[in-house]
């Protein structure tokens, strides 16, 4: 056995045996990576306000606190409101209930010719097995929501820390940053710092134009339709359906139906048509061309990297992928060499170029050549027969 063989074996193991031990780590930490990234670009979001107001002499920790505190207490008083009008609503809907059932089971009778009343259909409702299996499922499903409710509380409070941290230590985290790096690298970290920071707030500036719209839009519809609690419905389909990735459009769309079904059945249809009309206008109209102007990426690039982010990291991705795409092609592009472009009527979709020609152009010379070859071979013939002659 040659003796470099062992050796060789010996780092082979050692290489692949580190190799399993940072996969592991890395799966068992994926969940407060995400969050510290989630984090990273709140306190991004954050940091031309705090920044401001340590300008005027507030402590930075101070105006971290405070610009939380905003943030909080708006999102607390949102969520109180919409609790009591949901709470209310459902309420509305219990006491009309057993009149909703009675005129689906008159339209029933009258319809299919059936013999349907509304005790009989009760009583089937609650001796049904099917009822019974699902309240025994609610019943052991408590402690499984339990859990799920404490971990997202428990996740928010770390995403809540670390982006206080990162936004109330933001110089010292930078100056820590640079301190390990050169000169001519520290003005990379520092420029792209800066990038992701103008990147991220053009996201949200976007976002929030988004909501505003969306929220006009739909108020419109519900007053018009003359539903109840307009003006919080729309903020909440505003809010959530622009800061809620994937499913926000959906839970968005939700609660202004249950309302309006509490006015009239067909009242939430027409605010499921408009939803799901106003979103592909939203996807497709509206988003690529203020995302285009806010964050300055193109709306195919903005589109594609939301769809890559939903692939990669989901929710969380589809949040981020934005900022992160516009801060790195931003950051790329002072590194990009370009050139001035030629003087070509093809670059602005024109004509074609110099060595171009039309087709028929060109099949009319061949033709023309080939009839003038056609008639010397011709009259070379004739000739010859006549001095043969």
């Amino acid at each position: 056995m040659p003796g470099w063989l062992p050796r060789a074996l010996v780092l082979a193991l050692a290489l692949y045996g580190c190799f399993r031990l940072g996969d592991w780590a890395f799966h068992q930490l994926i969940g407060l990576l995400t969050n510290v990234v989630i984090a990273f670009f709140l306190a991004l979001a954050i940091e031309p306000a705090v920044s401001r107001m340590a300008a005027r002499g507030i402590r930075r920790g101070l105006a971290t606190f405070l610009v939380f505190l905003a943030v909080l207490v708006a999102g607390a008083g949102f969520v109180v409101l919409l609790g009591s009008m949901l709470a209310g609503q459902i309420a509305t809907m219990i006491e009309d209930f057993p009149e909703y059932l009675d005129s689906v089971i008159k339209w029933v009778n009258q319809t299919f010719h059936t013999e349907l009343s509304r005790v009989g259909v009760q009583d089937s409702l609650l001796h049904s097995d099917w009822l019974q299996k699902y309240v025994q499922n609610s019943a052991t499903g408590v402690l499984d929501i339990s859990t799920t409710v404490l971990g997202g509380l428990f996740r928010l409070l770390t995403v809540f820390l670390f982006s206080f941290y990162f936004a109330a230590d933001g110089p010292r985290l930078r100056r820590g940053l640079c301190s390990v790096l050169p000169p001519a690298r520290q003005a990379e970290v520092l420029r792209a710092w800066e990038i992701a920071v103008d990147k991220t707030g053009g996201y949200l500036y976007s976002r929030g134009l988004m909501a505003l719209v969306s929220g006009v839009a739909h108020y419109i519809l519900l007053v018009v339709l003359d539903v109840p609690y307009a003006p919080a419905l729309a903020v909440w389909v505003g809010l959530v359906s622009q800061f809620i990735p994937t499913i926000g459009t959906y839970l968005a769309g939700a609660l202004p139906m249950l309302i309006a079904f509490t006015v009239d059945p067909w009242y939430a249809l027409w605010v499921l048509a408009f939803v799901v009309v106003y979103q592909q206008f939203e996807n497709y109209v509206l988003q690529p061309k203020l995302t285009s102007r806010t964050v300055d990426i193109h709306p195919a690039v903005a589109f594609g990297s939301v769809i890559a982010g939903t692939a990669l990291m989901g929710a969380v991705g589809a949040l981020i992928a934005i900022p992160a795409v516009a801060t790195l092609q931003a950051f790329l592009g002072a590194y990009v060499k370009r050139y001035a472009v030629t003087d070509d009527p093809r670059v602005g979709g024109g004509g074609r170029g110099p060595r171009g020609e039309p087709v028929l152009s060109r099949v009319h010379r061949a033709l023309r050549g080939r009839s003038g070859r056609n008639g010397g071979t011709g009259g070379g013939e004739a000739g010859g027969g006549r001095r043969d002659g």
